[in-house]
């Protein structure tokens, strides 16, 4: 079974052409999740909230595009995203998002930009954020983040419209630098003590993980992951200051 799990994945990773492993959501609603009465669900904009075979299978085509992004597909990549799935949704629904995902592929390609405009119809700020910190970790997963990998997620994340700040904030939690705690803290390595304090709080409640309204278990264990990450680089700087 896992196997057959990571096979699916990396038939799509490496066989579909270009940067566009995607697909229109709406037709595969009829074989494995009841149907939305024939609409296309991206026709649907008055829907507030992604469901979560949607928001499963967006999110496998956004683990495919990175995978893919610098030409180099990792067996280590590969298994971060089967471990994933299988970690969090267990071997008999994960099957199901991946036959789906099958089914949809063959007849469907979708742009990066046209997956990411679908879920800003439908997820909150916080949630986008997260999914960014899970793609990082995909591209981390066989030890190094390359440059056309942080290049790919940074243009999801501008069809996310998530802002430079955020972005550079998340990215510094994988791409280690000197300045990488007040890089996560949104500020400046000449920022007062005052300053530091202020931006902690508000890092702090902006990523706390109840701000992330979302059924998907592994965006939320992300969300953790990102709260205490925003602790570590305020404790570093409070070491290194002496305060």
């Amino acid at each position: 079974m896992v196997k057959w799990f990571i096979a699916i994945l990396g038939y799509f990773v490496f066989r579909l052409p270009g940067a566009i492993i995607g697909f229109l959501i709406g037709s595969f609603i009829d074989n494995s999740y009841g149907r939305t009465g024939g609409r296309n669900v991206f026709q649907e904009f008055t829907r507030q909230e992604v469901s979560p075979a949607d928001f499963e299978l967006n999110l496998l085509s956004l683990c495919s595009i990175v995978i893919k992004a610098d030409g180099q597909v990792s067996q280590r990549e590969l298994d971060y995203v089967r471990q994933y799935f299988l970690s969090t949704y267990g071997k008999e629904k994960s099957n199901a998002i991946f036959r789906t995902f099958n089914e949809v592929v063959k007849n469907r390609e979708v742009s990066a930009q046209r997956i990411c405009t679908y879920l800003n119809q439908r997820t909150r700020y916080e949630v986008r954020l997260q999914l960014l910190h899970f793609l990082f970790g995909i591209a981390q997963a066989d030890g190094a983040i390359r440059p056309k990998e942080i290049e790919k997620i940074k243009e999801i994340a501008g069809y996310l419209r998530v802002n430079s700040y955020d972005f550079e904030s998340i990215k510094a939690m994988f791409v280690k630098a000197a300045d990488n705690a007040y890089k996560i803290l949104e500020i400046s390595k000449s920022a007062s003590d005052a300053e530091v304090k202020s931006a902690y709080r508000k890092m702090a409640k902006k990523y706390h993980p109840d701000k992330v309204v979302t059924a998907n278990e592994a965006i939320k264990r992300g969300a953790e992951e990102k709260f205490k990450e925003v602790q570590k680089a305020y404790e570093h700087i409070q070491t290194e200051r002496g305060i």
